[in-house]
């Protein structure tokens, strides 16, 4: 592959329009703001009833395409093998998915839970206690793996099944809209892609620099600065640079693996020095409660009272999932060859929902339990120093906590990022390259071009404040995202009953269509 493979028709406008919406909501934030607040404020107001019922809806559909027929097809040419082992493939997919804000979010959301808790319940109590270890496995758990499952499947069996020649959605809605994919309708499905991607990215870049910078100057006895998380994002790029260019193999795959390695070690040295038996009935308790409420919380637009609990959270964390999606779907795709659609759903839902809550089972029960003993008031903590400041006191209090595990916690959230940037850069030059087999990664050239980019703009945003506006305007693409993602949905099933039809189908139902047909004609 040669950068002529490059397709500057669809790179160029789509780094253009990125800049055109960035800029002016990073030179005027507080005006860029209050718009891009407002406009968010209304589709979460107005459309909370179509996020949850499409959340709820990814997921009885895959576990139905799972359960059926259909998830015996196999993603790949007869005899092909899968290219990673079934620990690197769950390990990069769990943290191209999740990345920093696990890491970021586990310590400390079940404190925000407990303060606010859904459905009538008061705030401060057992029962908020309760909840708030139920929640963040709820909005972490089985329903963003399904919205991050829904374009695997059509984008995988596109290439590796129907051996398209192009690593995009647009190719993946081709059994519907047809030849529109590869017209003016494709390139603006991914333009649309690319540009949520890239504010995906700077969601994470949001969430990782405030923290790492924030770790650094604890170790180091410093004052935060602009100049340090410029330091700091740096690193960020240059680690990105470097595993992307090294490629899926040698790069991407041994990060994810050393990643979850640190992660194992931090996970098990806070269940063993603190509260173990608290955090295993708070876990248990927890799983009682979303398995009893789950419909219940997939459903809750709270019509009456209008707390603004769906909105903030569940609305809103489902339009970052969905926003988060098409890359998610890109990058998954392309490494699960040689898997079937059952391996990849269950893979995704099952690793992915159950590393989520290990992390919230462990850290999560950790801060609830040192909020309700009296150890340490984590909730003055967070409107005192915030929630970066929050995560380094909890981490202070734990043994060795100064001198082991807030240096290699900062080597995790490192870590995290560049395996979430490194899956970002590989899918926007894959979604660039005009052709690209299911096999084949997109150039050295092109993908390192990407992860760089992600690093100046990040840089730009962060000079002029307006990085969480812009990642509030890549979530509002949420929203005609999702017509898209179900065009994938019907496309693939189309495709899958004209393939195999006559195969995975019962005999009587093959007949009854074939009669239908013959009367049709």
């Amino acid at each position: 592959m040669n950068k002529k493979n490059i397709d500057y028709s669809l790179m160029l406008p789509s780094i253009i329009l990125t800049l055109l919406l960035s800029i002016p909501l990073a030179l005027f934030k507080e005006k860029g703001g209050i718009v891009v607040n407002a406009v968010f404020s209304f589709i979460t107001s107005n459309f909370k009833w179509a996020f949850l019922l499409f959340g709820l809806f990814c997921v009885v559909f895959l576990i139905w395409l799972a359960l059926s027929r259909w998830g015996n097809i196999f993603l790949g040419q007869p005899g092909e093998k899968p290219e990673f082992s079934n620990y690197t493939w769950a390990a990069m997919i769990f943290c191209a998915g999740i990345g920093i804000a696990i890491v970021y979010w586990a310590f400390i959301e079940p404190v925000y839970y407990m303060g606010g808790p859904p459905l009538g319940v008061a705030a401060g109590t057992s029962m908020a206690a309760e909840f708030a270890g139920m929640l963040g496995q709820f909005h972490w758990g089985v329903t963003p793996w399904a919205i991050y499952c829904i374009p695997t499947i059509p984008i995988a069996y596109s290439i590796h099944v129907k051996r398209a020649s192009t690593l995009r959605l647009s190719t993946a809605c081709k059994g519907v809209i047809g030849s529109h994919a590869e017209g003016f309708a494709g390139k603006m499905i991914n333009v649309l892609v690319i540009f949520a991607m890239i504010g995906g990215v700077g969601t994470s870049l949001g969430l990782a620099v405030p923290l790492v910078t924030t770790l650094f100057a604890h170790m180091l006895g410093i004052q935060e600065s602009f100049s340090l998380q410029i330091i700091v994002l740096t690193i960020f790029t240059a680690l990105i640079a470097v595993t992307v260019y090294s490629g899926l193999q040698k790069g991407m795959a041994k990060l994810a693996d050393f990643n979850t390695y640190i992660a194992y070690f931090l996970l098990a040295f806070v269940f063993i020095v603190g509260p173990t038996i608290f955090i295993l009935n708070l876990w248990v308790n927890s799983l009682g409660l979303m398995v009893t409420d789950f419909i219940r919380m997939s459903l809750w637009t709270d019509p009456i009272a209008n707390s603004g609990f769906p909105e903030g959270w569940t609305v809103f964390y489902w339009a970052w999932w969905i926003a988060y999606a098409p890359m998610m779907g890109l990058f998954v795709a392309r490494i699960s060859r040689g898997r079937t659609v059952k391996q990849v759903i269950l893979g995704e839902l099952i690793f992915g929902s159950l590393g989520c809550w290990v992390f919230f089972a462990i850290w999560g029960g950790y801060a609830i339990d040192v909020q309700i003993s009296g150890a340490m008031d984590v909730a003055s903590i967070v409107a005192e120093l915030g929630t970066t400041g929050t995560i380094v006191a909890i981490l202070s209090s734990l043994p060795l906590g100064n001198q082991l595990i807030i240096p290699v916690f900062t080597v995790l959230c490192v870590v995290f990022l560049a395996t979430t940037l490194n899956s970002a850069a590989f899918t926007l030059s894959a979604q660039v390259t005009k052709n690209i087999k299911g096999d084949e990664e997109p150039n050295k050239w092109n993908r390192t071009l990407w992860a760089i980019f992600l690093g100046v703009f990040a840089v730009g945003l962060l000079a002029t404040g307006g990085l969480k506006t812009v990642q509030l305007a890549s979530i509002v693409v949420a929203l005609p995202l999702m017509p898209i993602l179900l065009i994938m949905v019907v496309s693939v099933m189309k495709w899958m009953r004209e393939d195999y039809g006559e195969i995975l189908m019962p005999k009587v139902a093959v007949k009854e269509e074939r009669e239908i047909k013959s009367i049709a004609e």
